[in-house]
């Protein structure tokens, strides 16, 4: 079954441990480092340009955040997104703001030549990404996981990528195979860091190996355990300020069968 699937790809990333070398959002990177802690990855911030393509080769994944994009940020995104490439290393791409700002969309447009494996964004940066009318507000998406459903599908197809919309419900395809999950809790937005720090999951979801063929299936197991332990972990917490360790903790703890009894998601074209 799916769920079991799935969660043998948690269990990979506490057994392997992959290195995920992280071009952080600066507001987010504590939490970003902290989750994948909890995931059972190794979490590295090396960000300065005349490092990043000599450490690259060395990480198991890439996750490029566009967060807080300046100048000396996107050149040395792009060395690292080059030399990761160049050696066979998996990136992530999480187009924060994108379609909302003219500097980052034009960024990430050229970007994705070099083909992530997979981007992860609300419905409004993915739209934005595809070429789509500006609908976001800030970093905050006005528009819907539905109307981001074609824009995510035509992005996978044409980079042979698998894209993730993350929202209410979130919407994974590689343009063959979709999926929708409804997890999570309306409390994780309120929280910084939790869509950046998800990405930078993906990315260590994909880079524990064993589905170099399918990225799909860690892609959507990443973004499960992080709506899963999201849920349960806004049960047990009174707001935003107790739920951030109490999701971490959940991120470390989740077993296979709490996963499985808490996991709604609908497979779909």
């Amino acid at each position: 079954m799916l769920p079991s699937i799935l969660f043998s790809v948690v269990d990979d990333v506490r057994r392997r441990a992959p290195l995920v070398h992280c071009l952080a959002n600066l507001v987010t990177t504590n939490m970003t480092a902290n989750v994948l802690l909890a995931a059972g990855a190794s979490p590295a911030m090396v960000v300065a340009r005349e490092e990043v393509a000599e450490f690259v080769t060395l990480a198991n994944a890439l996750s490029v955040n566009l967060g807080t994009l300046d100048a000396a940020q996107a050149e040395a995104i792009q060395v690292a997104v080059e030399a990761g490439r160049a050696a066979g290393v998996p990136w992530v791409l999480d187009p924060v703001a994108v379609g909302a700002l003219t500097f980052r969309t034009d960024f990430a447009r050229k970007l994705i030549a070099a083909q992530p494996a997979v981007i992860r964004g609300n419905a409004s940066e993915i739209i934005g990404l595809a070429g789509g009318p500006a609908s976001g507000r800030g970093v905050d998406s006005t528009a819907s996981t539905d109307d981001a459903r074609g824009a995510a599908r035509a992005l996978a197809l044409d980079l042979h990528a698998v894209v993730a919309v993350t929202g209410a419900i979130d919407y994974i395809t590689d343009g063959k195979r979709s999926i929708e999950l409804a997890n999570g809790d309306e409390v994780m937005p309120r929280v910084t860091g939790t869509g950046c720090a998800l990405s930078a999951l993906v990315a260590a979801f994909i880079g524990a190996g064993g589905y170099e063929g399918n990225l799909w299936i860690p892609a959507v197991a990443a973004v499960a355990l992080a709506g899963v332990a999201g849920e349960l972990a806004a049960r047990e917490t009174a707001g935003p300020g107790s739920f951030t360790p109490a999701w971490l903790d959940r991120l470390a703890t989740l077993d296979a069968g709490t996963f499985a009894s808490t996991l709604h998601y609908r497979e779909c074209r």
